[in-house]
């Protein structure tokens, strides 16, 4: 009876192991879902104003870009800036390559 009691002991933490890994995929999801709805946001304020600009908009356009800002404002409150972390700093001298570099070895240029 000791080796069934094992078998099942192993397959309880098998199952949990599985239920973590499962609740953690959804959460990715959830994020990724939620960056898209974010960009659809960014891409239909853009059209807003755009449209604003170039003297196309429709009379209620204020109206919409208010509430476009105001569903940023909460995605912002829910998951964070929405520029993110993973974006580089184009202003930043030491990420650019320069032009007076070394060649590589064998003197050929790239």
């Amino acid at each position: 009876m000791a080796l069934v009691d094992k078998m099942k002991a192993q397959a309880a933490q098998l199952a949990q192991k599985a239920q973590e890994a499962g609740k953690a995929g959804q959460s990715k999801l959830a994020d990724a879902q939620a960056r898209r709805r974010a960009d659809g946001l960014l891409r239909e304020l853009g059209a807003a104003f755009y449209a604003q600009k170039t003297g196309t908009a429709k009379a209620d356009n204020a109206g919409e870009i208010d509430r476009l800002i105001g569903e940023l404002k909460s995605y912002e409150a829910d998951y964070g800036s929405l520029a993110g972390s993973d974006s580089t700093n184009a202003a930043d001298p030491s990420s650019e390559p320069t032009k007076d570099d070394t060649p590589p070895e064998g003197g050929f240029k790239l």
